[in-house]
């Protein structure tokens, strides 16, 4: 299958990439299908993303052999990462390829991997079918062996006889589980038989370009972390994850069984405003405008998904089990016209804490950020009322300000990162006009980002801004930025790490030699940003001013524990205007904190119940043994129970009996009250401090 013209296409793409790089950062009872083969359509496709990888990426590494081991070696742990299926024997049968990868690369040829996966959906069958094998024998929880979770790191099985020594282990910790939450031998077979079979006929109904993905991100992924492949589809929910919008009927869907069945109503989508689709609703076929429905019984969650969005104005109806009949629910047909769906849930968010402090009551305002997002279409095409993080938090911010506040928490945990821009541009909400953060290309060419909004300054008070160890990318350079200005405090976690800059480059726009363009997307690492002080983020992250207790405290998270991820280093600095100065506070505000760790309550049971985490975590070993499993897990949680009774107490909320009785989202946010601590220890801190020491840029 190789591709004749590869040659043109090497050398075509030194001019036409230009434009794209420069311009942003911008089983039982299972009918198998065939089995996914690729077609010219991938090959084509597999040439121009080695191409682009081996001449735009920024580790500028050549397509060689030992590149080619390393995506030898990925490959099998993408489809298989914890050691369950693959068989040594498969590795080495394929082994002929081990250096070869590079060189099928370049000529488009990409049987290979439709091959291995073709064992892989074989070997996933295999086990399925002795899993529920097993099921059928008796079920003896008092033999004294473990079970270990992580098999990441351990040897490929020499055997089948060593899998089924692992899959036995497998099934018996599956079913003790089960048996530990109370259900009963018939109820555990049952809902592992489901399990099972669903696995294999998971991956039976992978497509050709699932198989395509994979693999491309296995090669991508030897260049770093962050480099990946995106299939059509995959590119279209990254689309709607940055534009927190989408096209379709507003319904939150799950996989139950064979049926896809409806988990939550968007307010104010069709489906919402119809009254004919309500919770526990199974849809169980799928139609356009009058065109005849389609059964989608046994169809994997993203081809119903796929069928069911579409432009908006336009019609589908949903063939549906309404959950109110029950067993004997009689199929309707409900007609839907599909809108645009706004995802508020995943926008920026604000409220207003009482924080008392010496006989007076702070009011503290809080941004949560959970990441930075902007709609590019709406945006490119001039819309005046696209969403963006930047718009978001100033809308916010002005009714904060109106209602009136002491100081700003901005919550940035948990925020993967998101727009280059949009991170420069919030920064600039806090700071006069400067530069926010530098990109160096592979080239070396470095350019500042700055904050150019005419000095509007959208909030001068004091700042407090959360990070943790989920906090990368975009977040960094927010979080780095107002660290570095002395414009703010940040306060939790060391964060990520990721010091990189990606550009989407849209392979279905490229029409090459007259070859079908191919579909996706290809996310490529091309820069590398430094902090305004010269310094990389990569694999260090932004170090807090003040630490808070953390679940992750280790190097297990984070970049630094990525195998390809690319090295730390500095360049040389920019000139910058501080915006103040809040490290002449920082030994007092870290004394009061220190104060509140030892006494109060509410931290103190935080910190006991992240440290059991922790333990919990570290423990990949778990027995099978009923009695010494039920032992650990009642001590597990007596002692959960203790902690969140403590900070339950702490926060004058009633206890409970049970962790059964736990709302987690009702549960107090103990470190974002001490966020909001530090604010006003902060604001109370500057009106100590005569006004002709603060910085202009720190009035109120």
């Amino acid at each position: 299958m190789t591709i004749s013209r590869v040659p043109s296409l090497w050398r075509w793409l030194p001019i036409a990439l230009a434009s794209f790089l420069l311009a942003g950062y911008g089983v039982l009872a299972l009918t198998n299908p065939p089995s996914p083969r690729p077609d010219s359509h991938f090959a084509y496709a597999e040439q121009m993303i080695g191409a682009f990888l081996a001449q735009y990426h920024y580790r500028n590494q050549p397509l060689d052999d030992t590149l080619s081991r390393q995506v030898y070696t990925a490959y099998f742990t993408a489809l298989d990462p914890q050691r369950y299926y693959f068989l040594a024997s498969d590795l080495a049968r394929y082994s002929q390829y081990r250096t070869r990868l590079d060189d099928l690369l370049r000529e488009g040829e990409i049987t290979p991997a439709f091959d291995i996966f073709d064992v892989y959906r074989q070997r996933v069958k295999e086990r399925s079918q002795f899993a529920v094998t097993e099921l059928a024998k008796p079920f003896e929880f008092t033999t004294d062996e473990t079970f270990d979770l992580d098999r990441s790191k351990a040897p490929w099985a020499a055997d089948e006889a060593r899998l089924d020594r692992i899959w036995r282990k497998r099934v018996k910790n599956d079913a003790l589980t089960l048996k530990l939450t109370g259900k009963d031998a018939a109820e555990i077979r049952s809902t592992l038989r489901d399990r099972y079979q669903r696995m294999a006929r998971s991956v039976a109904q992978f497509h050709e370009e699932d198989v395509f993905q994979i693999y491309m991100n296995a090669w991508a992924g030897a260049f770093d972390p962050h480099s990946s492949y995106l299939s059509p589809r995959s590119s279209e929910n990254f689309d709607i994850n940055m534009s927190l919008s989408l096209e379709g009927v507003g319904a939150l869907l799950r996989s139950e069984g064979d049926h896809t069945e409806v988990v939550e109503l968007i307010p104010g989508g069709p489906a919402a405003k119809s009254g004919q689709l309500a919770p526990g609703d199974k849809i169980i076929g799928v139609g356009q405008n009058k065109g005849t429905i389609q059964d989608v019984v046994g169809w994997r969650l993203g081809d119903v998904v796929e069928l069911i969005r579409g432009p908006a104005a336009t019609t589908v109806r949903l063939q549906v089990l309404p959950a109110k009949g029950g067993a004997n629910a009689t199929p309707k047909v409900v007609q839907l016209v599909r809108n645009r769906i706004q995802l508020k849930e995943q926008a920026a968010q604000s409220e207003r804490l009482p924080i008392p402090h010496n006989d007076r009551e702070y009011h503290i305002g809080v941004i949560k950020i959970p990441a930075f997002y902007i709609d590019f279409q709406a945006a490119r095409l001039g819309g005046k009322d696209y969403r963006s993080t930047t718009r978001d938090v100033h809308k916010l911010l002005n009714e904060l300000v109106q209602q009136g506040i002491d100081g700003l928490v901005i919550d940035l945990r948990g925020n993967a990162g998101g727009s280059l821009q949009e991170a420069t541009k919030t920064t600039g909400l806090f700071i006069e006009d400067g530069p926010v953060v530098q990109v160096r290309r592979r080239t070396g060419e470095r350019e500042v980002l700055r904050d150019n909004d005419g000095h509007t300054v959208a909030y001068q008070g004091p700042l407090v801004v959360m990070v943790d160890r989920f906090s990368a990318s975009a977040s960094e350079i927010f979080a780095a930025a107002i660290q570095d200005y002395g414009r703010g405090l940040i306060i939790g976690d060391q964060t990520f790490g990721k010091g990189t800059v990606q550009s989407m480059i849209d392979l279905g726009r490229l029409e090459l030699d007259e070859q079908d363009s191919p579909g996706g997307r290809l996310k490529l690492t091309i820069a590398k940003f430094y902090r305004i002080t010269g310094e990389s983020t990569q694999r260090v992250g932004v170090k807090p001013d003040i630490a808070l207790p953390a679940v992750t405290n280790d190097n297990r998270v984070g970049e630094m524990a990525e195998p390809f991820a690319l090295p730390w280093d500095r360049i040389a600095p920019v000139r910058f205007q501080p915006a103040g100065d809040v490290q002449r506070w920082l030994a007092s505000l870290e004394k009061q904190h220190a104060v509140r760790m030892a006494t109060d309550p509410g931290l103190q049971a935080v910190t006991d119940e992240y440290r059991q985490l922790r333990t919990q975590r570290a423990r990949t070993e778990v027995s099978l043994n009923e009695k010494i499993r039920r032992q650990q897990r009642e001590h597990s949680e007596q002692t959960r129970l203790a902690a969140i009774n403590q900070l339950l107490r702490a926060s004058d909320q009633p206890s409970i009996q049970s962790l059964d009785e736990i709302d987690e989202d009702e549960l107090p946010d103990t470190l974002l009250k001490e966020a909001a601590r530090i604010a006003t220890d902060m604001r109370v801190l500057r009106a100590q401090t005569p006004r002709s020491n603060w910085s202009q840029a720190n009035f109120n």
